[in-house]
């Protein structure tokens, strides 16, 4: 108590750091660069501070931490624009926003999802913000409790959320999940680096597959695909529904959820190492859980968007807690972030337990700088939202060249290499075909990003638990059973009972109808053999290297087990059954262009771009598919054309990034930006 009454001078030091005009300016300043960054798809918070980081060279310190919170604070809620008007996850924090923001502005109402979302980003960051304030005093021994059971069993309380997003056929959703913690242990294994489904000869796999890849292959690659074939706009009706006030009346309707998910954000944000990627899902699955009519999820529901929203945004004050108490980021933003702080002014101020003691005063000034930027900037985007949700009535075609670039672009940054665009098109024939055949894409995105925490968890606890039972029965299952894992234990138990007792109410994909059983077979038996690899590869790893098998081994059995059951049930069921789902014969999706038709423009973007580079290539692909794709005279392909190139070399300057290369630069020497 008396600690807490000595930090009362400290908020005043840190008021009086903050409210300064200089102070002020540097953080809408740093407001606004977060807001263009996060429109972005897939270049987010990383991408911002990196940008940020040679200017931190001796700033002073209130000058850098404003700029730099601005722009972090602002991302997830900037990135809703994507999420909501074209379908693409902004970042991994917005892909629960997807499932209901999207059919919200096909429908129409992209401005009511707009402002329903940001004000709930607003209520969600400045609850984040005000748990911080109390929570940075008591957070330390909170946060030295979580050891390796205790964050396995969070990691399984994330993937609890698939018996929520499992689709109309559950089996088919856990199918996909464990397909997704496949894919995930692709590369190097987490304990004695033996290759799971990669070799040496292709080293691209080694490190296997980066979120923002998969992120926008299952969600932006499948819904630009489908919208082109439909050549129509984005939004369904001509008008943009009830606008910004209404979203905000939604936003206050259910102000109770956006409360219980900011607390989740908080408390999913304190953990180090799952933040944005998980707690949107939680948030959501927690939604529907506690929603008695299920099901409007996944076709336009408000609460969809409420509370993954209220979370992520609450979740950068969590963050924060790991950040500048232990030193330990909770996310790759905030990697940088730390890394930042040591360039501010004489380079005094290290993230740590130092960081309360001896700049008391600083860590209360990053809490505040976070409330006031989600303040300006989400007044900023509601203020904007109803204009820029007009974007869903321009047509399709002109919208979807230049969203591919920007995905295009966003993916290549990855690891600057021509696969991550081989990868993001592969990729996003899996998520058209899972859209296609109604298996869930939130489940398998779920298990790909839990994928490496739950096997890095599993091998570090089996270790420790090891050790401890040498030491005794009884030490070893007090490591293991600790209270805070038999808490989890049970909410995760409850989690799953609910979760597949309600899924069948849940439309994550929406009604799709079943037709023939020929092409859903040939896409299970697909994924059986790739499952049947998988678990053929792990089998085959060294028994030296045995703990980098045993997560794959077990989840590939799990899938197998999975796939058989499915087969049987198609074997045995009618054509028209629910298990045949087949978007090709559902009317409502009026298809006018082939499948393989629309994905022959971009597959020759990709084929261009690696032979003659991704700008030249580039202005090749845009220039006939306004021409023909579209349906523009020449003049206008040209305009078009020059100001996309000007646009992505203007963005590639500004954030010191490369284009992928082709063989022509290995003949040609080819000045920037051209190479």
């Amino acid at each position: 108590m008396d600690f807490m009454l000595s930090a009362l001078p400290a908020l005043g030091d840190a008021a009086g750091m903050i409210f300064q005009p200089l102070v002020l300016a540097y953080l809408v300043l740093g407001v606004l660069m977060g807001l263009a960054i996060g429109v972005f798809p897939g270049l987010g918070g990383i991408a911002g501070l990196s940008l940020l980081l040679p200017f931190m060279f001796g700033m002073d310190p209130i000058l850098g931490l404003a700029l730099m919170i601005g722009m972090v604070a602002i991302v997830p809620t900037s990135d809703t624009f994507t999420s909501v008007l074209m379908g693409i996850p902004g970042s991994s924090a917005s892909q629960a926003t997807v499932l209901d923001g999207f059919p919200l502005a096909r429908k129409g109402q992209a401005a009511r999802a707009l402002s329903a979302a940001f004000a709930s980003s607003l209520y969600g960051g400045l609850v984040g913000a005000a748990f911080l304030t109390v929570f940075i005093l008591v957070a330390r021994p909170i946060v030295l409790l979580f050891r390796t059971p205790e964050l396995l069993m969070i990691t399984l309380f994330g993937l609890s959320m698939v018996g929520v997003l499992a689709g109309r056929v559950v089996l088919k959703g856990l199918v996909a999940a464990a397909l997704g913690l496949l894919v995930g242990t692709i590369g190097e294994g987490a304990s004695s680096g033996a290759l799971r489904m990669a070799t040496y000869d292709t080293p691209y796999l080694m490190d296997g597959l980066k979120l923002v890849i998969v992120g926008l292959g299952i969600f932006a690659v499948p819904e630009i695909v489908a919208l082109l074939r439909q050549d129509r706009a984005i939004s369904d009706r001509p008008t943009l529904g009830g606008g910004w006030l209404r979203g905000v009346r939604d936003w206050f309707a259910n102000i109770w959820l956006s409360t219980r998910c900011a607390v989740i954000g908080v408390i999913v944000g304190v953990i180090p190492g799952l933040g944005g990627s998980v707690v949107d899902w939680i948030a959501y699955g927690h939604a529907v859980q506690t929603t008695r009519d299920k099901s409007r999820f996944g076709s336009g529901e408000i609460r969809g968007v409420i509370a993954p929203e209220s979370a992520n945004n609450a979740k950068e004050g969590g963050g924060l807690v790991p950040t500048v108490l232990f030193g330990i980021p909770g996310s790759g933003s905030m990697a940088i972030f730390i890394g930042a702080l040591g360039l501010l002014g004489s380079g005094d101020i290290e993230v740590g337990p130092s960081m309360i003691s001896t700049h008391l005063d600083m860590t209360y000034a990053m809490v505040w700088l976070l409330a006031m930027a989600n303040v300006v900037g989400t007044l900023l985007c509601i203020g904007a939202s109803s204009w820029i949700a007009r974007l869903t009535t321009v047509p399709f075609a002109l919208l979807a060249p230049f969203l591919f670039m920007i995905i295009a672009f966003a993916a290549f940054q990855s690891r600057q290499d021509l696969m991550d665009l081989v990868a993001l098109f592969s990729v996003g024939l899996l998520g058209i075909l899972m859209r296609r055949f109604d298996w869930s894409r939130p489940a398998f995105l779920i298990g790909f990003v839990l994928a490496n925490p739950a096997e890095t968890y599993l091998n570090q606890s089996m270790q420790i638990a090891a050790a401890r039972f040498t030491q005794g029965l009884a030490e070893g299952l007090h490591y293991i059973f600790s209270p805070i894992v038999l808490v989890l234990i049970v909410i995760t138990a409850l989690s799953v009972f609910f979760g597949l007792r309600q899924a069948r109410a849940i439309r994550s994909e929406g009604d799709v109808p079943g037709g023939a059983k020929r092409a859903p077979m040939l896409f299970l038996l697909a994924i059986t053999a790739y499952v049947v690899a998988a678990l053929a590869n792990a089998a085959a790893i060294p028994d030296f290297a045995w703990r980098d098998r045993v997560f794959p081994m077990a989840i590939a059995i799990a899938a197998l087990a999975g796939c058989a059951i499915l087969i049987v049930q198609m074997w045995r069921a009618p054509a028209g059954h629910e298990l045949f789902a087949d978007r090709e014969i559902d009317p409502s999706e009026q298809n006018r262009h082939g499948l393989w038709e629309t994905l022959a423009w971009f597959a020759g973007l990709l084929v261009l771009t690696s032979l003659v580079g991704f700008i030249l290539a580039l202005a090749v692909f845009l220039l006939l598919f306004i021409r023909y794709r579209a349906g523009r005279s020449w003049g206008f392909a040209g305009l078009y054309t020059a100001a996309g190139i000007a646009f992505i070399c203007a963005l590639a300057w500004s954030l010191n990034r490369n284009f992928p290369p082709g063989l022509l630069q290995d003949l040609v020497k080819l000045p920037w930006p051209l190479t």
